[in-house]
C-alpha cells in the first residue's frame, strides 16, 4: 500500500524539486495509469477528515449536555429537556460514525487499487516492447534440424498428455507421465537443494490455501481477485503463488533487526484462473491453470532491499545457468511493471521450438507497499526506535513447468529424445536421454 502521509507531505525532493504527490502522479502515467485517481482519494479524506470533525464536535456537545443533566440532577431540578436533547444526540453520533465507516471503508478501499511507486531506476515505457535488456547469457540454441516444440516433443514421446486432462478437468491441464514426471521432480529437488545448500535459503513448504487477508496483504486483492480460485461458501481461496502464504508468514509481527534478512525457498503447487489472459498461449505447458513453483522470498531492511534484489535475480539466474540454458535478464519499464513491485527484472529461457524468449521467472522488490499491507515491520537497534516496515522481494526460482519446457526444446535430439542435463542426472537415476 502507498505511504499515504507521504501522498500529503508538502515537501520537495532535493534531486526532482517534486513533492511526493506530483512525483507519484507522474509516476502513474508512466504506469498507464490515470493521475487524477490521487485527486479523487484526496477529496475522500478530506471528507473522512471533515466527518471526524463532525463527530468530535457533536461528542464535545454531548458531553457538555451530559454534564448539564448531571448538575440538573444534584440539584434535583428538572432534566426532562437536556435528556431529551441527549437521546437524540445519542443517535445523530451513532448515524455519523456509521457515514464515518463507510467513508474510512470507501478510503482504504481507494487506497488499496493505487499501484506501487516505481523505483527511479525503472525504464519509462507503455508496453513489453519498452523493456530494457540487462544482459544475456549463452547463444541460442541451434541445430541442424528443425526444432520442434515442448508440445510435439512431450506427446511423441508419451510424456505429455493434454487430451486426457482435458477430458478429467479441461482447457489449461496436463498429465506429466513417465520420464516427464520425473523430470519435474528432479527440476524441484534441484532448485530447492540449490537455493538451500549453496544460497542459504530455508527451506519452507507453505500452505496452498490461504484466507482474503492474506492476498490483500500481498496486493492481490482486490484488484486481482478474478484471477483466484475461490472455495465456496468459505474465506479460502488456493494460492496464485506461494508469495502469498510465504509473505504472510510475519504478518501484524515486529521483527528484530538481527532476523534482516529472512530468506525463505518455498515449494508449492500454484492455481491461477488466468482470467486476464484473453486467450493467450492456450496450448501447451506456458499457461496453466495449476502449475509447480519454486518461490525466493526476502524480508530486508530497507537500507539494504535493492543489494538484495540483485542477489534473488541472480540465485534465480544460477538455476537456468547450472542447466545451461540461454537466457536474457529483462528490466520491466513503467507500463509493464506489476501492481506491488517498484522495480522488476524478467529472466527469459530461449525456446528455440518457438523461437523467442519467454519469461521463467520475475523477480520483484515489493520496498514496503506489502509490508504495510500485512503489517509486518521490524524494530531498529536502539531503546527509542520505533518500528518500521520491511522490505519484501520474491522470484521465482523457478517457475517449474516453464523450466521443464526449455529443458525439452533446447536439449532435443533430432530423433525426437531428450538430452538429460548433467545437473540433473542424479535425479533422473543416471539415464541420459528420455527417449
Amino acid at each position: 500500500m502507498i505511504d499515504f502521509k507521504k501522498l500529503t507531505n508538502p515537501n520537495t525532493d532535493e534531486k526532482t524539486g517534486l513533492t511526493f504527490l506530483e512525483a507519484y502522479k507522474k509516476n502513474l502515467k508512466d504506469r498507464g495509469d490515470d493521475p487524477s485517481q490521487v485527486d479523487s482519494l484526496l477529496s475522500i479524506n478530506n471528507d473522512r477528515k471533515a466527518m471526524v470533525l463532525k463527530v468530535d464536535q457533536a461528542k464535545a456537545h454531548q458531553n457538555k449536555v451530559g454534564q448539564e443533566i448531571a448538575k440538573l440532577k444534584k440539584a434535583k431540578e428538572d432534566a426532562s429537556g437536556p435528556l431529551s436533547e441527549m437521546q437524540t444526540l445519542s443517535a445523530d453520533i451513532k448515524s455519523l460514525e456509521k457515514e464515518l465507516e463507510n467513508i474510512n471503508i470507501k478510503f482504504k478501499d481507494f487506497l488499496s487499487v493505487l499501484p506501487n511507486h516505481s523505483h527511479e531506476s525503472v525504464p519509462a515505457g507503455a508496453s513489453e516492447d519498452d523493456n530494457v535488456e540487462v544482459s544475456q547469457y549463452g547463444s541460442k540454441t541451434e541445430f541442424s534440424f528443425a526444432a520442434k516444440n515442448h508440445i510435439e516433443l512431450g506427446e511423441a514421446l508419451g510424456i505429455l498428455d493434454f487430451e486426457r486432462a482435458a477430458k478429467v478437468a479441461g482447457a489449461r491441464f496436463t498429465y506429466l507421465k513417465g520420464m516427464g514426471a520425473r523430470l519435474e521432480r528432479a527440476l524441484i529437488q534441484f532448485m530447492m537443494e540449490t537455493h538451500s545448500d549453496e544460497h542459504g535459503y530455508t527451506e519452507i513448504i507453505p500452505p496452498y490455501i490461504v484466507n482474503s487477508n492474506s492476498l490483500y496483504g500481498t496486493s492481490q486483492f482486490p484488484k486481482f481477485k478474478e484471477d483466484v480460485f475461490h472455495l465456496e461458501n468459505s474465506d479460502y481461496y488456493l494460492i496464485p503463488t506461494s508469495e502469498a502464504s510465504v509473505t504472510n508468514v510475519y504478518a501484524g509481527e515486529i521483527l528484530s533487526e538481527d532476523q534482516l534478512p529472512e530468506n525463505f525457498v518455498a515449494f508449492s503447487p500454484c492455481f491461477r484462473s488466468e482470467a486476464g489472459s484473453y486467450g493467450r498461449d492456450t496450448q501447451g505447458l506456458i499457461r496453466q491453470h495449476q502449475f509447480h513453483k519454486v518461490e525466493l522470498l526476502k524480508f530486508t531492511h530497507p537500507e539494504e532491499s535493492y543489494n538484495e534484489h540483485e542477489k534473488l535475480t541472480s540465485h534465480a539466474e544460477r538455476i537456468l545457468k547450472d542447466l545451461e540454458i540461454p537466457f536474457r535478464r529483462m528490466a520491466l519499464c513503467s507500463g509493464d511493471i506489476s501492481f506491488g513491485a517498484a522495480k522488476c527484472y524478467d529472466l527469459e529461457a530461449w525456446l528455440p521450438g518457438q523461437q523467442k524468449f519467454r519469461e521463467i521467472s520475475s523477480c520483484s522488490n515489493f520496498e514496503d507497499f506489502q509490508a504495510r499491507r500485512a503489517n509486518i515491520r521490524f524494530r531498529p537497534k536502539g531503546e527509542k526506535a520505533k518500528p518500521q516496515f520491511v522490505h519484501t522481494l520474491n522470484g521465482s526460482g523457478l517457475a517449474v513447468g516453464r523450466t521443464l519446457i526449455a529443458v525439452l526444446e533446447n536439449y532435443q535430439q533430432e530423433d525426437g529424445s531428450i538430452k538429460i542435463p548433467s545437473v540433473l542426472k542424479k535425479y533422473m537415476g543416471g539415464r541420459d536421454l528420455i527417449k
